[in-house]
């Protein structure tokens, strides 16, 4: 059942009046950032599809189909051509794709399209999850339109992705967009206490370190989470008060350091949350609207100092800097240069 997930009410509803027209669309595009549900949400959507004693038209939970949609097999190896077939569930009819690298293969693609022209085996419907979606480079984008565009009426396409503008726009043009909203800190706090993820003081601090992220309220370390958080409120008082370019190098170059490698891209989602904060404090919003409201005293007066253009213009450049990652850039060039640019204008 669609309640049993957290949050987005609207997308909820969005499926419900789908099931009831019967009118699920061949090609979706679940969209929106990443540990959000949006894999949770197209699984139980596959469910609903497929379960053999629906409550209306959600999907019960309990029966075979829903429990087997719920495990998917991925590979016990490591082997690159293993990584390369679709994860099946252990329903006949509900699969996983993922790029075994840094992109899709078309061949992955190719199989996709063979498995959506054949008639279901056991449910109603066969069902495909593309999970970050834009990997797909444009020749397994190519691969995978026809499937788009002529989808067998018993086949479902799903792409998952936390980055739309990176798909290609013929890819965007054949599905229909479903944008997923990050959980409010409310609503993930309350799903760590209900599911005993986390103890009452610890949930809240996980909550506000998750961005909107029930992921990343799960898997986050704490105590790690706060000294990356503080490091990035040093990057952002440098650029705002101080202009200490030394400061900002020396912080470039350890974010970029082999210790830190796996944390660049938190380590920046952390500043542009810090630098959103900061901006809408200068703005007056009331508190519960900041995400680190426990850093609120040194984030007023950083906001203080902080023109509105600035701040706009570190967020565009943080998000151009994130979308370059899926190619080959240096990072410490990029870094040195973000810092350096923030940097300009402070008040010293």
């Amino acid at each position: 059942m669609f309640d049993q997930l957290a949050g987005n009410k609207r997308v909820k509803q969005l499926f419900r009046r789908m099931l009831e027209s019967r009118r699920v669309p061949g090609a979706l595009l679940f969209s929106g950032e990443e540990g959000i549900g949006k894999k949770l949400f197209a699984l139980e959507l596959a469910k609903a599809l497929n379960c053999r004693k629906p409550l209306g038209v959600e999907a019960c939970g309990k029966c075979a189909a829903c429990v087997r949609i719920s495990k998917i097999n991925f590979p016990a190896s490591d082997n690159p051509e293993d990584l390369k077939k679709i994860f099946w569930t252990d329903h006949p009819d509900v699969g996983l794709v993922q790029a075994p690298a840094r992109v899709f293969h078309v061949i992955q693609m190719r199989a996709v399209e063979r498995e959506a022209n054949y008639r279901p085996f056991e449910g109603a419907a066969r069902v495909f999850l593309i999970d970050d979606a834009h990997k797909l480079n444009e020749a397994s984008s190519n691969a995978l339109l026809k499937t788009l565009e002529e989808p067998p009426h018993t086949s479902h396409v799903i792409l998952i992705t936390s980055r739309p503008a990176a798909l290609l726009p013929t890819i965007r043009s054949r599905c229909q967009a479903i944008r997923f909203a990050p959980l409010t800190l409310n609503e993930i706090e309350q799903l760590l206490l209900r599911n005993k993820s986390a103890p009452s003081a610890e949930a809240r601090l996980r909550a506000r370190a998750a961005d909107g992220s029930i992921g990343r309220a799960l898997t986050g370390d704490v105590r790690a989470f706060r000294e990356q958080r503080d490091s990035m409120l040093e990057v952002l008082r440098a650029a705002a008060l101080t202009g200490d370019r030394c400061y900002l190098l020396r912080a470039a170059e350890q974010l970029n350091d082999a210790r830190h490698k796996d944390d660049y891209e938190s380590s920046l989602g952390l500043l542009e949350s810090l630098i959103r904060d900061a901006w809408m404090l200068s703005l007056g919003v009331e508190e519960r609207q900041v995400v680190n409201a426990d850093l609120r005293a040194e984030l007023a007066k950083i906001g203080q100092s902080l023109a509105s253009y600035r701040a706009a213009n570190w967020i565009s450049q943080i998000e151009e800097l994130r979308d370059q990652l899926t190619v080959n850039i240096n990072r410490k060039v990029a870094t040195d240069a973000l810092f350096l640019s923030m940097a300009a204008g402070a008040r010293v």
